[in-house]
């Protein structure tokens, strides 16, 4: 099955909701970066949420970055996303292996004590960028805690990675509920108590539930309506090219030393692995453009 965004409102437009299946995505992910059990949940939840985040930004040039930094061994996440769902993204260290935490793959652990960024370029003169705190580093938590406190919309997040014994991705998917500010008691007292039924995302999508389903269990009782459905994939756009921008960026003087030694060079993109070759001759012509 694809991946896919549903898009949505409820409680005549009081409500803004997503939700979105990403097996795919986060295997191809897996795939690429070889990560271990837990890093594949970490890196999966957040590129879960940066698809669902960068299909809620309106012109076809703005760009999401989510980066967390966190003191356990997992290092760091970094993720973006572009306004057609289209996201990317790694993990510092994939091969962090960690003990289950009651019966789960422990992503908090992994994450540790740290800091939550979003950063937004949407063509203006600087891009937006809001910080917080992890507040339980499990992802899903850290970013509604960055919806209320950072851009003030009440919002619940969930997200879940389900692995397979092989270590293969089972199940990938989330949702993001928003609250609009002139949302009424009795719409918020509702949407609480079905959000209090809902025990696990990851559950949920392994019984089978489509995105559509998962916003109907959500918003029950609360005229969802579903607006449209986004295509979501990881996609990389890194190419020879634009690798050759990162080698200039280490200065004449590095790519001199590399010449020196006589040996062709080989340059991986830190989103997707991708590896690029660059031979001595192809190093000399780079400093000539670069002059």
């Amino acid at each position: 099955m694809e991946d896919y965004i549903v898009r949505a409102t409820a409680a005549n437009n009081q409500i803004r909701a997503f939700a979105a299946t990403t097996r795919e995505m986060v295997e191809t992910a897996r795939e690429h970066h070889n990560t271990s059990p837990v890093a594949t949940a970490a890196l999966g939840r957040l590129l879960s949420a940066g698809a669902m985040m960068g299909s809620m930004m309106k012109n076809d040039t703005d760009m999401l970055t989510l980066q967390i930094r966190g003191d356990g061994p997992l290092g760091g996440i970094t993720v973006t996303a572009d306004s057609k769902a289209n996201v990317k993204g790694y993990v510092n260290n994939p091969d962090v292996l960690l003990p289950a935490k009651n019966g789960k793959l422990d992503v908090g652990g992994a994450v540790g004590i740290g800091l939550l960024q979003v950063i937004k370029d949407m063509g203006l003169k600087e891009p937006y960028s809001g910080q917080t705190i992890l507040v339980s580093s499990e992802i899903a938590e850290d970013l509604t805690y960055y919806f209320a406190n950072s851009e003030q919309v009440p919002s619940s997040v969930g997200l879940g990675v389900l692995m397979n014994k092989n270590n293969t991705v089972r199940r990938a998917g989330g949702f993001i509920i928003q609250l609009m500010p002139f949302a009424q008691e009795e719409t918020i007292a509702r949407l609480e108590e079905n959000l209090k039924n809902i025990t696990s995302v990851t559950e949920l999508l392994d019984r089978g539930y489509t995105p559509q389903q998962l916003l109907e269990e959500l918003l029950a009782g609360l005229d969802l309506e579903i607006t449209d459905t986004v295509p979501t994939r990881f996609y990389c756009n890194c190419s020879k090219e634009r690798v050759e921008k990162a080698i200039v960026s280490v200065g004449k003087k590095e790519i001199q030393k590399m010449i020196d030694d006589g040996e062709e060079i080989e340059v991986k993109c830190h989103f997707c692995n991708a590896a690029y070759k660059y031979s001595v001759d192809e190093l000399k012509e780079i400093i000539k453009r670069s002059k």
